[in-house]
């Protein structure tokens, strides 16, 4: 008889151990996702489709947080006219628990951004950079801590240093704490004096920047951070990034890529945190679309109004124009060289960044649409005089990241392995250190943006009255363009030794 109880025993806690799940945690993420409500060229992306995949996954799951790792506004027609509002009233219908701010959630400046806020759901997390005295004041608090399955699982935002990322203009007043100093005291003090038992970092700086620190650079030297939930550098993060904590643990470190194309789920595994969560992308694509809440759409319809900038055609292209591609850059620059022309005499050469285009410009008939697509941002062209020994650690940089757009009288030869140009070349002479320079650029780069500061050691001598896009616009819409096809050469006028 002791012997068929014990079997019975035994038995009954296998089956049972077979049975149990252990309580986890899910985290559905999001990052960088600039104003695409609608699914883009390529079929992917929506809000509404987001929605589907939120939803199902909350009734599915009982421990569910969703997050958003900053840069939800800028890069479509809905942000460039109504600043915000729409990707606010979006937010709040798809649940968002913790949002995080962007560099873009700038672009209109503190007191907007403290408007759109004003009417957020979601808790509103910002640890290094300081607001006393901005419209910005008190909205942020500096770390986020939940219960679930009886552990605190902490939420700790990191941001990037502001200077040469957003303008002067739109950071009046911000003070900046170093993003890797607010984060180790931040983990630290989150696991010694709040007790905590996980600590998820929520970032935008970047997967692995040019310009550190970044999530790796985080992981390797911080050793209280369990996870993290990354954005700014657009990295699709696929599959499972793994990278070593000073302790030799393995840190999962996530990153949806651009646009709202996919969606991250995380598991954690609340009985054992120290086991590596388990991590996916998914697609945020056609599958989902019968299953849409047409709320969603109720809510988008009174900004629809965007449509009509989309028939409201200015020109035609010869080609396609992607929007990492060389005809797209040089077609940019080669604008700005001839803007600038029109507002000073003599300009030298031009230069924009590929940062701030940020779509494709399709084959044939183009729109206003399609070009405040392309050039969203609230930037403006100006003429600087410049020395050659403030443009060449510009183009040093330009380097740093694959090269830039520069105007056609100039080629630039550069060492991959160094990030330095070998050769610069501007209207068939080697650039003159002691020279100075007639340069046309846009104002955000002439601030010193992008990682530029010596771009704005130079003198302004004029500025465009209108926005970038206004001035394309106006452009392609003028007599002297009526018949014409845009077009622009492939060749790359940056390119590696």
């Amino acid at each position: 008889m002791y012997n068929a109880i014990k079997y019975f025993a035994a038995t009954a806690a296998m089956m049972f151990a077979a049975t149990a799940s252990a309580e986890t945690l899910t985290i559905l993420a999001t990052n960088d996702t600039h104003s695409q409500i609608d699914p883009g060229a390529d079929g992917m992306g929506g809000v509404a489709r987001r929605k589907v995949l939120i939803d199902s996954i909350r009734a599915e799951k009982e421990n569910v947080i969703l997050v958003d790792a900053g840069d939800a506004v800028q890069g479509s027609l809905f942000f460039t006219i109504y600043k915000g509002e729409l990707e606010e009233k979006l937010m709040n219908a798809l649940g968002y628990d913790i949002r995080i701010l962007g560099n873009h959630e700038f672009d209109n400046g503190l007191q907007r951004l403290a408007d759109n806020l004003a009417v957020a759901d979601a808790e509103l997390l910002c640890l290094n950079y300081d607001f006393a005295g901005t419209p910005l004041d008190s909205v942020f608090k500096p770390y986020a801590i939940r219960e679930m399955g009886g552990k605190r699982i902490g939420f700790l935002p990191v941001n990037l240093n502001p200077k040469g990322m957003i303008s002067k203009h739109n950071a009046k007043g911000v003070r900046y704490v170093p993003a890797e100093d607010a984060a180790r005291h931040g983990a630290w003090w989150l696991k010694n004096i709040e007790n905590v038992d996980y600590v998820v970092a929520v970032t935008h700086i970047g997967y692995q920047p040019e310009t550190p620190p970044g999530d790796l650079d985080l992981v390797s030297r911080i050793p209280d951070i369990d996870l993290v939930l990354g954005g700014h550098s657009h990295t699709l993060v696929s599959p499972t990034s793994i990278a070593k904590n000073p302790e030799g643990r393995d840190i999962v470190v996530e990153q949806a890529g651009y646009g709202g194309k996919y969606l991250a789920e995380i598991t954690v595994d609340l009985d054992s945190l120290g086991k590596t969560p388990e991590y996916k992308l998914i697609p945020v694509d056609a599958r989902l679309d019968a299953r849409v809440d047409p709320a969603v759409e109720e809510i988008i319809k009174p900004y629809r109004d965007i449509d009509l900038l989309y028939s409201d055609y200015v020109g035609r292209t010869a080609q396609a124009m992607p929007r990492k591609s060389n005809e797209l850059l040089n077609f940019a620059a080669d604008f700005v060289k001839t803007r600038g022309a029109e507002l000073a005499p003599n300009i030298d050469l031009a230069i924009i960044n590929k940062g701030g285009l940020r779509t494709d410009l399709p084959k044939g008939r183009i729109s206003k649409g399609n070009i405040i697509d392309v050039m969203p941002f609230f930037n403006r062209v100006v003429v600087t005089d410049i020395k050659g020994s403030d443009l060449i650690p510009a183009f040093n940089q330009m380097a740093a990241v694959d090269g830039n757009g520069v105007s056609e009288n100039v080629d630039i030869t550069y060492d991959a392995g160094t990030d330095t140009c070998t050769e610069i070349i501007i209207s068939g002479k080697p650039i003159d250190p002691d020279r100075v320079y007639r340069l046309a650029t846009i104002d955000y780069l002439e601030e010193g943006g992008d990682y530029m500061p010596t771009l704005s050691n130079g003198t302004v001598v004029a500025t465009s009255p209108s926005l970038l896009f206004e001035d394309v616009i106006s452009y392609l819409s003028s007599p002297k363009m009526k018949g014409k096809k845009i077009s622009a050469s492939s060749r790359a006028r940056m390119h590696i030794k």
